[in-house]
């Protein structure tokens, strides 16, 4: 049974589950990503929650592995990403001094990307609307966390298009190629 220990071992879904609990972090992010429909915005998404205003650079934006930095709020993390495996990334993120973050923050590749997150619940899961400033202005993404890549869930009405798989809408990429350059 999930959450089990099974033969004297624990369940890799269980040791996530502690891991995310105790150091905020599991080994894994399976996470899908749509555009919020902008055409219609204001008629189907309004908020319900107060923005949370971010700051992320990047010290790494190799493909095999990406290493951000982001203020978000009063919280502060270093993540490090691997390579992606469909809508599997493997993923480590830890929370990190203020004052790390800031001298890090100088460290990272330009141009930092600037941007406010809404959380939203829908149909049992919690969504992250992501507001783009700079020159990310007018880019209005939604992802959603899934506990297994086959989960299937309800769409909420602002969204549109499916861009999981597009590696232009990925944040480390906004920072080499910014949507407002797109043609």
């Amino acid at each position: 049974p999930s959450g089990t220990i099974e033969s004297g071992r624990m369940s890799m879904k269980l040791w996530d589950k502690i891991k995310k609990r105790l150091f905020g972090t599991s080994d894994t992010e399976i996470e899908r990503k749509f555009l919020v429909d902008t055409k219609s915005y204001y008629d189907k998404w309004h908020p319900t929650s107060k923005p949370i205003a971010i700051a992320q650079g990047y010290l790494s934006l190799d493909p095999e592995r990406t290493v951000r930095v982001r203020l978000s709020g009063r919280k502060v993390y270093i993540t490090i990403k691997g390579k992606p495996n469909g809508i599997v990334t493997p993923e480590y993120e830890f929370r990190i001094p203020v004052l790390m973050a800031f001298k890090l923050l100088d460290m990272c590749i330009k141009p930092i990307l600037h941007k406010d997150r809404y959380v939203e619940e829908h149909d049992g899961k919690i969504w992250e609307i992501d507001v783009f400033h700079g020159e990310n202005k007018g880019l209005i993404v939604a992802e959603v966390e899934l506990d297994s890549e086959d989960e299937s869930i309800l769409l909420p009405s602002w969204v549109s298009t499916e861009v999981t798989s597009d590696p232009r809408y990925k944040n480390a990429n906004l920072i080499k190629l910014p949507y407002q350059k797109w043609s």
